[in-house]
């Protein structure tokens, strides 16, 4: 996990004095607002994560907030919230009981100390999925491991005996 917005450049660092606060962003809008309020001079934080996807029968790894349409912003006491309500990509500050509620420091703290070191698959093993081509078309599998960066491992049940196949990562889907 990582604390930056995708184009690499690293989050400001909030001063002391003041409140984590939680941003809901509009819909696949994170990475603009992150932007746009950072150009405001505000703190912010998004974390990323790294994930696996298929795009166009390649297996790609790509970075994406680990909690979608959310970022947490800095604010210094006695700051002025209006500025917030017109910036590009913001839909509101999360409030409860039409009060905007701090999230600890700690919490920041712990997500900005991470590292993004583990990989989030696109499929776990164990899982149960179904082949899509290879002359198995439609037949149950579970996935056992990556072989490489386009292969899979599968568990497949054959004359009542389970064996292991190698297979394309692009001719496996979810169940």
């Amino acid at each position: 996990m990582d604390l930056r917005s995708n184009h690499n450049a690293p989050t400001s660092v909030a001063p002391k004095q003041g409140n984590w606060y939680l941003v809901q962003c509009k819909p696949q809008q994170d990475e603009r607002a992150e932007e746009n309020l950072m150009r405001q001079g505000f703190g912010c934080s998004r974390p990323v994560c790294r994930r696996e996807r298929m795009l166009r029968g390649k297996r790609q790894i790509i970075e994406e907030s680990l909690f979608p349409g959310y970022l947490f912003i800095h604010m210094p006491a006695g700051s002025n919230w209006a500025p917030l309500r017109s910036t590009r990509g913001v839909a509101r500050i999360v409030a409860f009981g039409g009060r905007p509620l701090a999230v600890a420091d700690e919490l920041i703290e712990t997500l900005q100390s991470r590292v993004k070191t583990q990989l989030i698959s696109q499929f776990t093993p164990g899982e149960h999925v179904v082949i899509k081509d290879h002359g198995f078309e439609g037949i149950e599998s579970i996935f056992m491991a990556m072989e490489g960066d386009e292969r899979v491992i599968l568990l497949i049940n054959l004359l009542n005996r389970q064996q292991q196949i190698s297979l394309p990562l692009a001719s496996i889907a979810s169940r």
